[in-house]
């Protein structure tokens, strides 16, 4: 298992982490079964957005004895009423919620404390200048919260989040399909067919600056809906008329700035660990270029998608990662210092390019990468 920093919070996440899913409406034997799979893979990273009380009850069980090995996001906001999930900014219930899931849970502290599911900026405002945020925050000035989180579909509610510096982590849906789709305060729009029938093209503007944003500001990404909910990967039900593979669907999220772990939706521990052998899995069988390149009604022509088809640079540049940095800056106006900083540490800079083409040519997506590099060496100065 590999694993990743998760931003600015310091926590390392391993690369395939665990929606709540399987846990759901099973007994407590098949959760520990989960678990120790987990534990035996390396996967140390839960997210716990149901407030089902026999997921957590389970869960917490499950941990017992070996709790420092997990990270848990548990979110606030999402409460337990009349026998169903609700979610709530009535400040009463959010407290009362969160205290009975650290009970249930059997445990004093949780590593991220997810505000639960904003998608609208009416209510990221009500969350942000009301008690909801502020609860957040003590909860972390207390260490009862590692660090203070917020799940969302919508990149404008998320840029706006994330820009207050209160947000450490974002759960977010990444996926080559929901990239395309504007900001959109109803969920539902990201499956609807009729915003794919058209011939679409690129990622949505929003969704890449949300992303860079992430980078620059050391906010780390947790990815829900990897798989569209499993849509992604059955051509019938494909928003973009083929299909992909899990490890192609896992490869793309990880190779968007400033995601650390994938919170796969297994509800077996066979899908547990199909998802785990994308850890083994060849560059081939990870490589989404390909069938991004092939859908009949997307197209990223000029767009690089950080897919590493330009290697190998005969001058050992790692065309990527300069064209990620570089991405950065634009979308800042400027070169922040951390960009900076872990631009320096590459061994081979952009100002070594010598326009040989190379890289154009295995480019699927017709990136002007030689022109990139120019542009990146008169940024950097090297």
């Amino acid at each position: 298992m590999q694993y990743r920093v998760l931003g600015r919070t310091g926590l390392k996440v391993s690369e395939i982490g665990m929606g709540c899913e399987g846990f759901v409406d099973q007994p407590y034997e098949k959760v520990k079964a989960f678990v120790d799979l987990m534990e035996e893979a390396g996967v140390n990273c839960i997210d716990l957005y149901t407030s089902n009380p026999q997921v957590r009850v389970n869960l917490g069980r499950a941990v017992e004895g070996r709790r420092e090995k997990f990270v848990l996001q548990a979110h606030l906001c999402s409460v337990w009423k009349d026998g169903q999930y609700k979610r709530t900014r009535d400040i009463e219930e959010v407290k009362a919620g969160f205290q009975e899931q650290l009970r249930l849970l059997n445990t004093g502290y949780v590593e991220i404390g997810m505000i639960h599911y904003v998608d609208s900026l009416a209510d990221w405002k009500a969350v942000a200048e009301g008690p909801v945020l502020a609860y957040a925050l003590e909860l972390k000035a207390a260490g009862v919260i590692g660090c203070i989180g917020l799940s969302s579909h919508n990149p404008e509610v998320a840029l706006a989040a994330v820009h207050t510096g209160h947000i450490d982590v974002l759960m977010f849906s990444v996926n080559p399909c929901y990239d395309l789709m504007p900001a959109s305060e109803d969920v539902e729009e990201l499956w609807a067919d009729k915003n794919y029938e058209g011939h679409l093209v690129n990622m949505d503007p929003q969704r890449q600056a949300l992303y860079e944003a992430c980078q620059r500001l050391g906010v780390g990404i947790t990815v829900m809906k990897a798989f569209g909910g499993g849509d992604l990967l059955r051509a019938d039900l494909s928003p973009a008329g083929a299909a992909l593979t899990a490890f192609e669907c896992i490869h793309y999220a990880l190779t968007r700035p400033a995601v650390a772990s994938v919170l796969v939706g297994a509800r077996s521990l066979e899908d547990l660990r199909s998802s785990l052998a994308y850890e083994q899995a060849g560059e081939e069988e990870r490589d989404y270029a390909a069938a991004l390149a092939a859908f009949p009604k997307i197209s990223w022509e000029g767009h690089c998608m950080y897919c590493g088809h330009c290697a190998p640079c005969s001058k050992g540049i790692d065309v990527a990662a300069v064209t990620k940095f570089l991405n950065l800056c634009r979308a800042q106006g400027g070169v922040p210092e951390t960009v900076r900083e872990h631009y320096a540490v590459l061994p081979h800079k952009a100002g070594e390019c010598i326009a040989c083409g190379a890289c154009e040519r295995r480019c699927p997506f017709g990136v002007p990468i030689v022109e990139n590099m120019k542009q990146a060496a008169a940024v950097f100065g090297a």
